[in-house]
């Protein structure tokens, strides 16, 4: 709910690319990409779904309702209908998305969504074979249509099979080659700006490589090439060992971005991330990938945002010192106004786009087998899902109670009404978990690919999981370190201040705002004396929980002042590889990132004398 009661929540209220969006009859647009209001629309249907309110129900439905109405007799969807704005395929895509989950959530649906969107494929497929509708953003993002494609393919083909699968491949051959992008021989290994792009330069974009870790997943649905799969497995392994973070996620200030902690991560790029590496696992179903989204939800998304997520970072920072206007700015492609917590700072996208993270993850969090005859378990976290398994003859209703990634106890009561297989994930970082059913005696987990088997009879089961691990470190640039514990990566939390620069004239509380260190955070740590502190056991949280000092779980360090320069008072230079301590050392606390909005989470290192 703290996102409904945030900014997401709202922004049909007062913000005016969605509340006077041209989608629906009204004048504002940032983009004759036209992504504003379908972003928002796929974003907040299944908030509105998940937690069932009215209001945003009626607020998706007009506009599903307006965007169906208004339907050219060409077939063209969206605000250029009876306009002469160009007619570019892309933005349409985050709009399909929004209504197949508008149809999956409300079958009745069906009848209204689906013929409007054959007639919409059936143009679409003769403009690609004319080379019309495109530009350089569709052409790195036409995967998601086939997506839609293959959902009309599966579930309503309506005789059009043919027209679809050539619809796909027209869209694969007319995009960005992913394979090689992703391939060994071409993917970069350090930071782009310098680099030339044998590609289109849009495709070392951090955005359009989140969306295209999707695109052979897809094809390989027609294609039926291993070497699919294979290249992207491979990408999104080169993706994190040369951009990646300790907090799950990769960098890219616009373009990739490298290693250096000072270089930013972008909030469409967390939340586009989720979302590929969901549909990864659910294709390929290699559990690194929900360890990977697992990581970038508890840690990425959260810190980008506010806790009471009313204001969002463009880019966030590994080493966060400030969130201002920055001069110096470490973002050699994007504005010194890029990490301040706002209403739309450095441009206004990740606005309309960052409310499909958590929703999307949630939703994501329970899949079935192929054979439709069991139910797996993803996503580690609060949530219930009902369905029914086995061909319509097993109706099964889980529901999970815990506050993970803040207890390692997590346990699932299930109502069946047959006998079935269900299977938990077991994260990679778990170590010595167990397992008891209906209260018996604890057994230790033996996960298959990452996957704990339970035979669970018809009626009622009780799950009880205890998913302990060990505190890990991880290596980073500078011979600096990164410190983990289970799925949250944990940093230092440097106290601030806060200025309000500026409030929305409609919302005051859509404030931008600038945060300043008012503590100092030039520490070396030394790794040996970690300790984990589980703080007191609890089966409700504050909320929200991702905000200085709210979350239970921590973890102490002893640390030791450095000199470590900075630029300005804007960034932190790159961590200093062999410092010498300057003062005594002291204990300092580790949060867990998500939680902090400075941080320091790359340290150097000492080692105490004895």
């Amino acid at each position: 709910m703290v996102q409904v009661n945030g900014l997401a929540g709202h922004e049909h209220d007062f913000y005016d690319y969605v509340a006077q969006t041209d989608w629906m009859g009204g004048n504002s647009y940032y983009s004759n990409l036209e992504e504003a209001g379908s972003y928002w629309f796929n974003g907040m249907v299944p908030t509105g779904v998940l937690v069932d309110s009215p209001t945003i129900k009626a607020q998706t439905q007009a506009f599903l309702d307006y965007v169906l109405d208004h339907q050219d007799s060409t077939g063209w969807l969206g605000p250029e209908v009876n306009t002469t704005k160009p007619r570019y395929l892309w933005g349409r895509y985050p709009f399909f998305f929004g209504a197949i989950q508008m149809v999956e959530a409300d079958p009745t649906l069906t009848d209204r969504v689906v013929p409007a969107m054959q007639k919409f494929v059936a143009l679409a497929n003769t403009m690609l074979h004319n080379g019309e509708g495109l530009e350089i953003w569709t052409q790195t993002r036409w995967e998601d249509l086939v997506m839609t494609l293959q959902w009309l393919y599966d579930f309503h083909p309506n005789g059009q099979e043919d027209l679809l699968i050539d619809t796909m491949k027209q869209l694969k051959y007319t995009g960005d080659p992913w394979e090689d992008v992703f391939s060994l021989e071409y993917f970069p290994k350090t930071a782009v700006e310098d680099l030339p792009n044998p590609f289109s330069p849009l495709t070392w974009h951090g955005v359009n490589m989140a969306e295209g870790l999707k695109a052979l997943p897809s094809t390989y649905r027609f294609t039926h090439n291993q070497s699919d799969l294979d290249a992207a497995s491979t990408g999104w392994d080169l993706l994190f060992e040369y951009h990646g973070r300790p907090s799950g996620i990769y960098a890219a200030d616009e373009y990739l971005a490298g290693l250096g902690a000072v270089r930013g991560t972008e909030l469409c790029l967390v939340v586009e991330t989720m979302f590929s590496g969901s549909y990864l696992y659910q294709v390929i179903g290699d559990p690194k990938f929900a360890d990977r989204v697992e990581r970038i939800t508890y840690n990425a998304l959260p810190a980008t945002l506010t806790g009471d997520m009313w204001s969002r970072q463009y880019l966030q920072q590994q080493n966060q010192i400030a969130a201002k206007n920055m001069t110096p700015n470490p973002f050699p492609l994007d504005g010194p106004y890029s990490n301040v917590f706002g209403l739309e700072p450095n441009y206004p996208c990740c606005t309309v786009n960052h409310p499909q993270g958590w929703p999307k993850f949630i939703s994501n969090a329970f899949v079935t087998t192929p054979d439709g005859a069991s139910l797996v378990h993803v996503y580690l976290g609060p949530f219930q899902t009902s369905t029914t398994l086995a061909n319509g003859k097993n109706k099964v209703t889980a529901t999970v109670n815990t506050t993970y990634p803040f207890s390692d106890t997590v346990t699932t009561t299930i109502q069946a009404a047959k006998a079935f297989t269900y299977y938990v994930r077991i994260p990679s970082w778990v170590s010595k978990g167990t397992i008891s059913v209906n209260n018996g005696k604890a057994a230790a987990v033996s996960p298959q690919n990452g996957l704990h088997a339970v035979k669970v009879p018809s009626g009622i089961t009780t799950l009880t999981l205890n998913l302990p691990a060990d505190i890990t470190i991880e290596s980073r640039p500078n011979n600096s370190i990164a410190v983990h514990r289970g799925p949250l990566h944990y940093a230092f939390d440097i106290a601030r201040s806060q200025k309000v620069l500026t409030r929305n004239a409609q919302q005051p509380l859509a404030a931008d705002l600038e945060f300043d260190a008012t503590t100092a955070w030039q520490y070396a740590i030394d790794p040996s004396t970690l300790t984990f502190h589980p703080g007191t056991a609890t089966s409700k949280l504050p909320s929200p929980i991702f905000d200085s000092g709210l979350p239970p779980f921590t973890i102490s360090v002893m640390a030791c002042p450095i000199v470590w320069n900075e630029a300005g008072d804007t960034f932190a230079a790159s961590p200093p590889s062999n410092p010498a301590c300057t003062g005594a050392a002291k204990n300092i606390t580790l949060s867990p990132y998500g939680s902090t909005k400075l941080r320091i989470g790359e340290f150097p290192t000492f080692t105490m004398t004895k």
